[in-house]
């Protein structure tokens, strides 16, 4: 009975990431050895912001800012506790009037709420971090922010896509979740608004073009021009400064910003593979680095903007 429970509990550590250890890693793109490890559930968290930051037009200073509030704040996990009535990612109170304890704990309405009030600081960008995040958030240990601001930049450059193929996650689908290609258009289409669906020069197409989520294209309609028929990749055209892109950021940028988001969504979205600019990252691999897609050079998703994102799930 014991070894069995033993198994048992083994068994759904496995399949959920239970407490085994972090499972996503960000590198420095400069070179220098810099690194930060964290779990899937503050990487799903860490890609909201950063999308929800983008979505707004705001610099990536915004978002490390952001990245290093929600750092202290939570630890980048979506508790509904904290003193007295504060909750969420940013441990935002609904005495204070930052909205309803259900709209504080949805991680979209409270980036979105962090990043309003940021942007009434004047000259938030030019002022020590700590600094800006104080004035947001009224904290009774302002300097603590501070700390983090290594480790949110490191996610930010990755996050909003500045720094190419530098986050990584081991990939392990939870086994409670079912995803595919609606779920992850869903996730797109929450964390970015809906025009991430609709870039320039995208195609609505394959079976599922009617549901209310299906908006970008997948394999199995052929309307990418891959001709493919499983119907489990969903192809998004990249291009820059299209709506919600950011103005003046590289189609490059935009590309890496959602295979960085699709990587960190992994185990959420059950997601199998995402590949750009001719590489790929496959979950489950022993490193989850990314390789070079062997079928696809490594510049034809470059900085031009004739490439797409491709996202494919388990089932």
């Amino acid at each position: 009975m014991v070894l069995s429970a033993v198994a048992g509990y083994v068994a759904v550590q496995y399949d959920t990431g239970g407490t085994r250890g972090p499972g996503c890693k960000v590198v420095s793109g400069r070179g220098d050895g810099a690194t930060y490890e964290f779990t899937p559930e503050q990487a799903v968290n860490a890609a909201t912001i950063t999308a929800v930051g983008t979505a707004r037009d705001l610099p990536e200073r915004a978002v490390t800012i952001a990245l290093a509030t929600a750092l202290q704040e939570s630890a980048l996990r979506n508790i509904d506790y904290g003193d007295r009535d504060s909750l969420g990612l940013f441990q935002q109170r609904p005495s204070q009037g930052w909205g309803t304890p259900q709209e504080i704990m949805d991680p979209v309405y409270s980036a979105d709420k962090f990043y309003e009030h940021l942007e009434e600081v004047p000259g938030y960008t030019r002022l020590p971090l700590t600094v800006a995040a104080q004035r947001v958030q009224r904290s009774g240990f302002p300097q603590a922010y501070a700390k983090h601001e290594p480790d949110a930049a490191l996610l930010a450059a990755a996050l909003t896509g500045r720094s190419a193929a530098t986050l990584t996650c081991e990939g392990r689908p939870s086994a409670k979740r079912a995803s595919g290609t609606d779920g992850v258009r869903a996730a797109l289409a929450r964390d970015f608004g809906r025009d991430v669906l609709e870039p320039a020069g995208a195609e609505v197409g394959g079976s599922e073009a009617s549901s209310p989520s299906a908006d970008a294209s997948g394999e199995a309609g052929g309307a990418d021009g891959t001709g493919g028929t499983d119907g489990r990749t969903v192809t998004i055209p990249v291009a820059g400064d299209a709506a919600g892109a950011g103005a003046g950021r590289s189609a490059g940028a935009r590309g890496w910003q959602l295979a960085h988001w699709a990587v960190a969504n992994a185990s959420e979205l059950r997601i199998k593979r995402v590949s750009y600019a001719g590489r790929e990252w496959v979950a489950g691999t022993t490193d989850g680095e990314w390789r070079q897609d062997d079928g696809k050079a490594p510049a034809e998703d470059g900085d031009g903007g004739a490439g797409a994102v491709r996202i494919t799930t388990v089932q």
